[in-house]
């Protein structure tokens, strides 16, 4: 017989805020179009109800005038990361910003969005002391395109960062040749690869990012932060919509990935252990 200590603790995973609103087509193409969130969807023909969401972040919407009416004024706080970023680009789109974003006496950086519905919409984020350490800006005989890569060029990078592998070069060849997409950092003036990231997948639904790699001597100048410029811009230009954009990274560089749009997900891995059959 199962005890209460053999019981399952719940788990909260997160909350979503549910919102009355006058038209949910509207409501999601504004939070899409004008707020950026990439994730949507709508249930019902016309929509009575749908939602959106941007990486941990998720607000629902149901169709109910006189609701919306009688609680116009609700407010969502959304915690965020580069906030300054996020901010520049409501500016461009033109979101009706309240108020300006500004340090807080209570520790945050925030501001305000009213969106068509009458509602607040607060970003936020911790303030920062400014003293972080920063790199350098991007050197101006860096260029980064995409490319392919040679074997060698790869081995020598990743033995500048501390990579060893005992591929052939025949093997790390035939690696580089299946990549959809590789964007290579040069030093314009000798000539030399200093980083790289490859782009693996089916090409149609499912994309793998592996293998982002700065030279040492060149890490923290921005070379990193250009490679996956380049790399996102290829995928905006050939991922379809919906397809999964995948990649691994330790938790110390997480923040560096946002910068492009990735989020934190569940996930779970299998290393082969064994040889293929012949």
């Amino acid at each position: 017989m199962q005890t209460t200590d053999d019981k399952p603790e719940p788990f909260l995973s997160h909350a979503e805020p549910v919102l009355s609103v006058e038209d949910v087509s509207e409501t999601v193409k504004y939070w899409h179009e004008v707020l950026g969130f990439p994730g949507q969807w709508t249930w019902g023909t016309p929509p009575n109800h749908g939602g959106v969401s941007w990486h941990g972040a998720f607000v629902q919407f149901s169709r109910d005038s006189e609701a919306a009416e009688r609680m116009r004024g609700q407010c969502v706080w959304i915690r965020v990361k580069n906030i300054k970023e996020l901010y520049e680009m409501h500016l461009e789109r033109k979101a009706h910003i309240l108020m300006p974003l500004e340090k807080q006496p209570w520790g945050f950086e925030e501001y305000v969005v009213k969106d068509l519905n009458g509602n607040y919409v607060t970003f936020a984020a911790p303030a920062t002391s400014g003293s972080e350490s920063r790199s350098e800006p991007l050197p101006s005989n860096v260029k980064v395109l995409g490319r392919t890569l040679t074997a060698v060029d790869y081995r020598r990078l990743a033995e500048s960062v501390g990579w060893s592998t005992d591929q052939t070069d025949e093997i790390l060849q035939q690696k580089l040749d299946a990549a959809l997409f590789v964007a290579v950092a040069e030093d314009t003036d000798t000539g030399a690869v200093i980083g790289c990231a490859m782009v693996l997948g089916d090409g149609i639904s499912f994309f793998y990012i592996k293998d982002v790699m700065v030279s040492r001597d060149w890490q923290r100048k921005q070379v990193g932060s250009a490679i996956m410029r380049e790399v996102k811009r290829w995928l905006d230009a050939n991922a379809p919509q919906g397809s999964l954009v995948g990649l691994f990274t330790g938790h110390g560089l997480s923040q560096f990935y946002r910068q492009t749009g990735f989020g934190e997900a569940f996930g779970m891995i299998r290393i082969m252990d064994h040889q293929p059959n012949p």
